[in-house]
């Protein structure tokens, strides 16, 4: 029996078999990697600063199960008799099931919607050369810095015109127009970053440029179009003031309309209402996670691509 030394400062024990048989070598043990000094303080604001962003979401989700007598008093995290019924309330009293479906129905819609023009407007910005290009671009950049609530009168006397107030097809036009514009710029950074040899190679194949566009160009864009879904779909998800403008029909108002059963001051329910809240924000985290991944699948497939 021999004891060498192995790779990374690991012992490694060898024991010679009786005659010629062969050795028997223990696999090496591999030393634990310990935390620099300098990376602890890194690690402790890390820490403080993943408790204080998720200390919100754990008082919403502990004061939807208290009494309202307990959220008011805010004196402990904990519910001394957790309340289930107060979901269930919110369920059936806020009609939630109803708006959650309308708000997936024009969350969804407006994401394609956005992602498709965006993705062509902001290609065509990063590639092509054409005349009056950066007018465009400060056209774009002119309309985000006008508020949002400055073109509802605008927009409503539009879909009015148009026969598409209180409609859902019309909503779900006026996310997508206002989404455009920042995804554009988003898009149009992310291609313009990207080199040139895979499209060259393309092109030299016979390929078209729409055949460009959609074989190689897309699977790239991946991780941008997914930052883009990030956040113009919660954008999307949070809209409320346009929908009391253009909607008449109360069945076609968005999730937040469902909280605002909720919001009395003759018969205050804050518990009912966070409870409500913790409902509307699971398809949020679900879109969020899914989005999460789609980011590191579309770097790995650009990659490879």
């Amino acid at each position: 029996m021999s004891t060498l030394k192995g790779p990374e400062g690991a012992l490694v024990t060898s024991v010679a078999a009786a005659g010629d048989g062969p050795a028997l070598v223990a696999a090496p043990v591999r030393q634990r990697r310990r935390i620099r000094p300098d990376r602890v303080g890194l690690y402790g604001l890390l820490v403080v600063a993943a408790v204080v962003s998720l200390f919100p979401l754990l008082w919403m989700l502990s004061g939807s199960f208290q009494t309202l007598d307990e959220v008011l008093r805010g004196t402990s995290l904990l519910p001394a008799d957790p309340q289930w019924h107060n979901y269930v309330t919110a369920w059936v009293e806020g009609e939630l099931g109803r708006y959650l479906l309308n708000s997936i129905l024009y969350t969804g819609a407006a994401v394609v919607g956005i992602l498709a023009a965006a993705s062509m407007a902001g290609y065509a910005l990063a590639r092509l050369d054409f005349a009056g290009k950066g007018l465009f671009q400060a056209i774009i950049l002119a309309v985000m810095i006008i508020p949002a609530p400055a073109m509802f009168l605008a927009q409503y006397k539009l879909l009015i015109s148009l026969g598409l107030s209180n409609s859902r097809i019309g909503y779900i036009c006026i996310l997508i127009t206002a989404g455009i514009p920042m995804a554009t710029l988003i898009m149009r950074s992310f291609f313009a970053n990207q080199p040139r040899d895979l499209e060259e190679a393309a092109q030299l194949d016979g390929a078209s440029p729409l055949r460009v566009f959609a074989s190689v160009i897309l699977p790239l864009a991946r991780p941008g179009m997914a930052a883009v879904a990030v956040i113009q779909g919660l954008g999307a998800w949070n809209e409320y003031l346009m929908a009391l403008v253009i909607f008449d029909d109360n069945s076609l108002m968005p999730v937040q309309r469902g909280l605002t059963a909720f919001v009395s001051a003759e018969t205050p329910q804050q518990q009912i209402l966070l409870a409500a809240t913790a409902i509307s924000i699971v398809p949020v985290i679900v879109f969020y996670i899914l989005a999460q991944k789609q980011i590191v699948n579309g770097i790995s497939a650009g990659a490879i691509k």
